[in-house]
């Protein structure tokens, strides 16, 4: 049996230097430098119309490349989505490349610049 979904998505961002988890709202969010880089909503969340998924970070040209390319796939979360976030389903069988890349962008675009530097060099 494969991992959960939210099991895939901790394995991922805890790999990543100095990120933590912390929960918040009910759900998993994950941080670096207490600084929010993605969250989690599992199926009982009012936010995942019953579908997990992981709200990312991001900029809005690649949520509206996203959006636009794939709308079964991603979406844009309430309350951050404005901001450039992208929401992520994580039923029917995700591309955890894909979301692996988004979550290590996200991360960049969060942590600070000494850590992101020295993260994005040893890549």
């Amino acid at each position: 049996m494969p991992p959960s979904p939210v099991a895939q998505v901790r394995k991922i961002c805890l790999a990543l230097p100095e990120a933590h988890e912390v929960e918040a709202w009910g759900q998993p969010t994950f941080r670096v430098k207490n600084k929010l880089f993605a969250m989690y909503a599992d199926i009982s969340s009012h936010h995942s119309g019953g579908r997990p998924a992981i709200w990312i970070k991001s900029t809005h040209v690649n949520q509206d490349l996203l959006l636009h390319d794939e709308p079964a796939r991603f979406f844009k979360p309430p309350y951050v989505g404005p901001s450039g976030w992208v929401g992520v389903y994580l039923d029917k069988r995700p591309s955890w490349t894909i979301v692996a890349d988004l979550l290590r962008d996200a991360y960049l675009l969060t942590a600070p610049k000494k850590l992101a530097a020295a993260f994005a060099d040893g890549r």
